[in-house]
């Protein structure tokens, strides 16, 4: 086994260089060695030729051929997810921006490499900080990192919520350069997040109770805050005192952007943020904005742009739009209907089958009896009391006049805009997009179990959501490169593992063969495919080769 220099020739007379490692063998019926290439390392100026020597040489003395160099596996690990978001943080800079932080930093551990690895976790196995130093130890590849203590890894989690702003901005800009961004339409919403304790926080702490979107009011929680373009992107995130409203959150996220420059971008929000303070908020420093509306707010402006006449014109997706100008002047106000016919349907029919069943329920109910149990419950239910009146003699019926406005009502949403430059379309498809941040908090809580938290610290907590954010960062950035979801490149990329051999003569770690899957997935990601030999020695100690 040896070192083969190959050469060529370019166009303009240079000469370029590669190294190869081959070994030569005999063929049936002929005279002569032949050469067979082992492994292709590159070119030449870019390698290091005498550790490439020194790994030939290692690897020769564990020939199959020598039955003293017996070897047998003594463990294997998934190397591929972590090898494909270990390439991801370093393209996106963000090991980069860390390492210039931490530059006048002393610590015992390799904090960027925690840092990473602790993401990795949420990414490919969630688990506690615990359970992550074992995961680390035993079940993944990642460079850098052999073991990891709990207490490396909270140590590194107190250092990047000490530099959590600097790090979301420099990590920002870093990636917006590289994947050349548009940040004209940010998106923004909020969710919550619940904690398995009883009880919750002091007046001024996180935990609190409030609107569980997770189903969980018996439950503290923190709120949660995302912005990402419309790529999905993730551009920052906010962590809020669990009984924030949402429409009292956007004052921090306006000044927050306002801190980037981003003041004139078009921040895209659902209908919790409508209020007319926020309105006013987003528009100063020349931003401007595309919100939902609460059709059934009864605010006087919205029912007049519900009833204005108007023909609706389509657009893709199967989606009607219809452009309402209200008002005059300087409080002119710009409204966009959009309408789904498949939604409305739909609509229909479940309001249909509702009615049949409040009939049904109004028709066996005893009207005779005074403060009737069964009569108080329709009257406050969630499902059916909207539809319910009360008689001037006590009993009850359909409210016609409700089923009315509804069916007025069927497959519609309304969406305000601030910005004259934008289209009708322009409007209606922006507004669409805001499913991406939606995707993103269910990615956070199915894929990187983001909740139940078990932490206690407010810090811990905040640094806990950042993690999350960061792993966000990158499988968004895989997906849309790969144009597949994370969850299946994750299952294809965890088949490729490294295997650590062992016997008499020494210790070798190589990797598994990439399937054409695996290696279609490296060329799409544009990252290189793992070293075959990841390690070897002729002691017993592995060192990188």
């Amino acid at each position: 086994m040896y070192l083969r220099v190959t050469r060529r020739t370019n166009k303009d007379g240079s000469v370029v260089e590669y190294l190869q490692l081959a070994h030569n063998v005999r063929r049936e019926g002929s005279p002569h060695p032949h050469v067979q290439v082992i492994h292709n390392f590159g070119r030449k100026d870019r390698v290091d030729p005498e550790a490439l020597r020194r790994l030939a040489h290692s690897l020769r003395r564990l020939e199959v051929g020598d039955a003293d160099a017996e070897l047998g596996v003594e463990r294997s690990r998934p190397l591929g997810g972590a090898h494909v978001l270990q390439h991801l943080w370093e393209q996106l800079g963000i090991a980069q921006q860390l390492r210039e932080l931490l530059q006048e930093r002393e610590f015992e551990s390799d904090v960027e490499r925690v840092l990473f690895a602790l993401v990795a976790n949420r990414c490919l196995a969630p688990s506690s900080k615990l359970g992550a130093c074992e995961w680390v130890a035993q079940d993944v590849v990642i460079q850098g990192l052999e073991q990891l203590e709990v207490q490396q890894a909270y140590r590194a989690m107190d250092f990047l919520l000490e530099n959590q702003a600097e790090v979301q901005e420099r990590v920002f800009f870093q990636v917006a350069e590289f994947l050349r961004l548009e940040v004209d339409l940010i998106f923004f919403d909020t969710t919550s997040s619940y904690f398995e304790i009883e009880g919750e926080d002091e007046e001024e702490g996180l935990r609190r109770f409030g609107y569980s979107r997770d189903g969980r009011p018996d439950r503290a929680q923190v709120a949660i805050g995302l912005a990402v373009t419309k790529e999905g992107i993730p551009v920052r995130c906010w962590v809020f005192p669990g009984n924030t409203a949402d429409a009292s959150t956007v004052e921090q996220v306006k000044q927050d952007l306002h801190g980037w420059k981003l003041d004139k971008v078009v921040l895209v929000a659902d209908r919790g943020m409508s209020s007319k303070e926020n309105l006013q908020l987003l528009r100063q420093d020349g931003g401007h904005y595309i919100i939902g509306e609460r059709m059934r707010s009864g605010v006087p402006v919205v029912e007049e742009a519900l009833s204005r006449p108007g023909r609706y014109h389509r657009l893709k997706d199967n989606l009607e739009v219809k452009e309402v100008v209200v008002g005059s002047g300087r409080k002119q106000q710009r409204y966009v209907i959009c309408r789904n016919p498949e939604e409305a349907e739909r609509d229909r029919a479940r309001r249909e089958l509702l009615l049949q069943e409040l009939e049904q329920a109004l028709l066996e109910l005893d009207q005779t009896a005074i403060h009737q149990r069964r009569a108080c419950a329709l009257r406050i239910s969630r499902r059916f009391g909207k539809y319910v009146r009360q008689l001037p003699d006590g009993r009850l019926a359909l409210n016609r006049a409700v089923v009315l406005r509804e069916e007025r009502l069927d497959g519609k949403y309304l969406i305000h805009a601030s910005d004259r430059r934008l289209s009708t379309e322009e409007v209606a498809l922006g507004y669409r997009q805001l499913l991406q941040v939606e995707r993103g908090w269910r990615d956070l809580k199915q894929e990187f179990e983001l909740r139940p938290m078990f932490h206690r610290k407010e810090d811990r907590i905040r640094a806990h959501v950042l993690l999350c954010f960061l792993g966000l960062l990158l499988i968004r950035v895989a997906e849309n490169r790969t144009q597949q979801t994370w969850p299946c490149m994750r299952r294809e990329l965890q088949r490729l593992v490294l295997v650590d051999l062992s016997g008499p003569a020494g210790h070798v770690s190589q990797t598994s063969r990439p399937t054409p899957s695996q290696t279609q997935l490296f060329e799409a990601l544009q990252i290189p495919s793992p070293l075959r030999v990841w390690s070897t020695s002729s002691s017993g100690k592995p060192q990188a080769a």
